[in-house]
């Protein structure tokens, strides 16, 4: 594999650095370093981070494959900055076996743009009612760490105090999809003001709030590790904050959509602002944003969802809930975390590749940009500003709620060990 130079980029947002990359491995960084034989990429005012790290996305394969594939996903995830992504276990059949998370990892490793590390269901078929092979995937070829339900909710205590029982003989970690099934029965929207005056079933966020209350309580006394998912409420927060404040041992992730968006876009009825859990109110977004700033949130994860476009261009009701996100996340984040002060680029980084790599143990991924790590990096141009056109994603699905949005910031380049996935702003 050749060199690669890349001259004058600001690594996490600092001082401008080259950065040499020989093989699979940054070899050097530091000001003049002599290009020699490699191939220089010019990065005057661009910024250089870790390989984004995605624990949430889902790549639908095997099974639906009319909504997205691992390649497609993983070539979304290059494009957007990432170098892995954790593939949710919401597929058909289910990921609940040793055999189908092996089938998930060997196709993330064929297609090359990420790398792919799946999710184990926590339980069989997602029902809630038998735990699955945690073991058996764990010690798979796919060596799966990270367990959820994701899309539905072990709304079961005892299911999920097993659960967290199991897997804290290997260090392993529960993902929960915090949603009280029986507060949320016909639920099309958040329920607050909107909802009312809409007329649509309201969704409350104590059907969020009381799940993860009850977990960490959970974690805390069998002294096992919970992840909350796609946290987004105010009250949410306070719990969590509450929760690591005792000691307790859990982890939350926010959306980038919920950093932006609030349910005053659900007046226009257009499903593509159908998501779960629902757009929340400003106040929560705003409380988002600030508990990502302080730390009470760890990481962004985008749940990229994606959908056929029969599934979202139909009445509200009957769309199919879910977003695309992998290829906007990082210029939602730099609009609502960078451009307000909130977080700097180091903390970007930290939120975005360092702390999701930690959870999820994705080895090589999060890792410093500085020589003996693995070059799995990630070029932004902050000051690139463009319309989001959903016909120009790698990704097989356009159900993104930013279709005509201008947002900042492009990834210009993605390396994967090396080997350029994004060049110039297009897949290598």
């Amino acid at each position: 594999m050749s060199k690669t130079l890349i001259r004058g980029a600001k690594v996490l947002g600092g001082e401008p650095q080259d950065v040499l990359i020989d093989g699979e491995t940054i070899v050097e960084v530091g000001a003049g370093i002599e290009a020699g034989d490699a191939t220089v990429v010019e990065a005057d005012g661009k910024i250089l981070l870790p390989g984004l790290v995605d624990l949430h996305t889902h790549l639908r394969e095997p099974g639906r494959e009319d909504s997205e594939t691992v390649l497609t996903g993983t070539r979304a995830a290059a494009s957007g900055g990432y170098t892995a992504v954790f593939a949710m276990a919401n597929t058909f059949p289910v990921a609940d076996t040793a055999g189908v998370v092996e089938q998930v990892y060997r196709l993330g490793q064929e297609g090359g743009y990420a790398d792919v590390q799946p999710i184990g269901a926590v339980t069989v078929g997602l029902e809630g009612k038998k735990l699955a092979e945690l073991g058996a995937m764990h010690e798979s070829a796919a060596g799966v760490t990270v367990f959820s339900d994701d899309g539905k909710c072990v709304d079961d205590a005892v299911m999920m105090r097993r659960a967290l029982e199991y897997v804290k003989a290997f260090g392993g970690v529960v993902a929960q999809h915090a949603q009280e099934p029986r507060l949320t029965e016909g639920a099309q929207m958040n329920e607050g003001v909107v909802s009312a005056e809409l007329g649509l079933g309201g969704w409350p966020a104590v059907a969020e709030e009381s799940i993860i209350a009850r977990d960490v309580l959970l974690a805390e006394h069998v002294g096992s590790r919970v992840h909350i998912c796609h946290l987004s409420t105010a009250g949410s927060v306070e719990i969590v904050r509450w929760a690591k404040s005792r000691g307790i041992d859990v982890t939350a992730e926010v959306t980038p959509h919920h950093l932006l968006l609030t349910d005053e876009m659900v007046r226009s009825y257009n499903p593509v602002y159908k998501v779960n859990p629902p757009l929340r109110t400003e106040r929560d977004v705003m409380a988002l944003r600030e508990a990502l700033a302080d730390g009470t949130i760890d990481i962004v994860a985008t749940d990229h969802a994606p959908h056929p476009h029969e599934d979202k261009d139909c009445e509200w009701a009957a769309a199919a809930m879910g977003m695309v996100g992998l290829e906007t996340a990082l210029s939602v984040v730099q609009q609502t975390m960078v451009e307000t002060g909130l977080l700097t680029w180091a903390a970007v980084a930290d939120r975005m590749s360092v702390k999701p790599a930690e959870i999820g143990q994705a080895k090589g991924h999060g890792r410093p940009v500085s020589a003996g790590e693995p070059a799995n990096l990630t070029l932004l141009d902050p000051a690139y500003r463009g319309v989001v056109d959903p016909a120009g994603f790698a990704s097989r699905s356009g159900n993104t709620p930013y279709e005509g949005r201008e947002l900042p910031g492009r990834v210009t380049h993605t390396w994967l060990r090396g080997r350029a996935t994004v060049v110039d702003g297009k897949l290598a």
